[in-house]
């Protein structure tokens, strides 16, 4: 990951742990490079590598005390509160060093914060594309299944473009993302491109299952916004016992739980399996990531890594590294039927090489 600044002590921050799902691999990336040019002078976050000297964990306590209050029923104030509590404690911690680097919807505090102390650079990461684009992408998905709420809310929003206007650069992982923000009349200058990649343990399996079952896998967050209801609409309308969806992830709602449940109670095909992703990724025909909105997402390329097509929407950063017919398909957004199709014939290639 290239860097201009790379002369300077920096500070670092996000919400997740090192190392913990999609954002805090992104996170772990950010911090390695750091590390590597010998400019990492702190990081914050909800969990650190042990015996990390550079490391403070910072803890917010909200999600003991959520369930037993009404913000258990909105996912939007839940983010922005765990967001902006952890966003003032690291401001508490600040120290003075060179340049901050925190990420988009949890960084304002922090900000305002380091401009204060003198710092030089205030680097901002944006795991999405635009805030606007992805109020705009999650509403369309609501209005649509209905189901349950974004996790975005209007006071996140607004936060998020405030951070905007104080960062001296804005670093992207993918031209979908930069696309979304130069649509919103940003000076291409503020914009850096980051590359991301997969950890290497996410390879092809030595002996895949030779059993003639199709199987199709996602991985990731069981939500409306992540393209959940077309994914299992697409594949209700596929015939046979012998094909099988895996959704790799949980769900955060009551409403997608309920709605999950009926799916599950209908259809024995498909099943829910928390957890690793490598094992379902390795034995999978294809991968599908069917989302109404992605910057970058790490599980379509960790399918790829392990030799599986996969087919993604036109709304993620990960269009850009499929080969239509060679890795996978872009499809348009919420296109049931173009899932459908794509999922069909991949069907009929694992059929014909059964029967050859």
């Amino acid at each position: 990951m290239s860097n201009s600044f790379a002369s300077s002590t920096r500070a670092i921050a996000c919400t997740a742990s090192y190392g913990s799902g999609g954002l805090g691999q992104h996170f772990t990336q950010i911090v390695e490079a750091a590390r590597q040019q010998n400019t990492l002078a702190h990081y914050y976050s909800g969990g650190i590598q042990p015996n990390e000297a550079a490391g403070q964990v910072v803890q917010v306590p909200l999600q003991k005390w959520v369930p037993y209050t009404p913000l258990r029923y909105s996912p939007g104030w839940t983010n922005y509160l765990d967001s902006d509590l952890f966003d003032r404690a690291v401001t508490a911690k600040l120290s003075p060093v060179d340049e901050f680097e925190g990420f988009g919807g949890q960084s304002l505090q922090c900000f305002r914060k380091a401009r204060q102390l003198g710092y030089q650079v205030l680097h901002l990461q944006a795991a999405n594309s635009h805030v606007n684009n992805v109020m705009q992408q999650h509403q369309k998905a609501i209005q649509r299944f209905g189901t349950e709420a974004s996790w975005l809310n209007r006071i996140q929003q607004q936060k998020t473009l405030k951070e905007y206007e104080l960062a001296d650069v804005i670093h992207v992982a993918s031209e979908y993302s930069r696309q979304s923000f130069l649509a919103e009349g940003f000076d291409a200058d503020k914009l850096r491109r980051i590359e991301l990649t997969v950890n290497p343990r996410f390879k092809p399996s030595v002996k895949r299952p030779d059993d003639g079952i199709f199987r199709i896998v996602y991985v990731g967050s069981v939500t409306v916004m992540k393209g959940i209801p077309v994914l299992l609409e697409a594949f209700s309308r596929l015939p046979g016992n012998d094909v099988q969806l895996t959704l790799v992830g949980g769900w955060a709602t009551r409403g997608m739980r309920r709605y999950l449940q009926s799916w599950l109670a209908l259809d024995p095909r498909i099943q829910v399996a928390p957890g690793d992703p490598l094992p379902h990724l390795q034995m999978a025909n294809v991968y599908v990531h069917p989302t109404y909105e992605d910057g970058f997402a790490y599980a379509p390329m960790e399918a790829l890594a392990c030799g599986i097509p996969a087919i993604v929407t036109e709304d993620t950063g990960m269009k850009e590294y499929i080969q239509e017919g060679v890795n996978g398909y872009v499809v348009p957004t919420g296109n049931l039927e173009a899932l459908l199709d794509r999922l069909q014939a991949y069907r009929a290639t694992q059929l014909t090489i059964n029967c050859s």
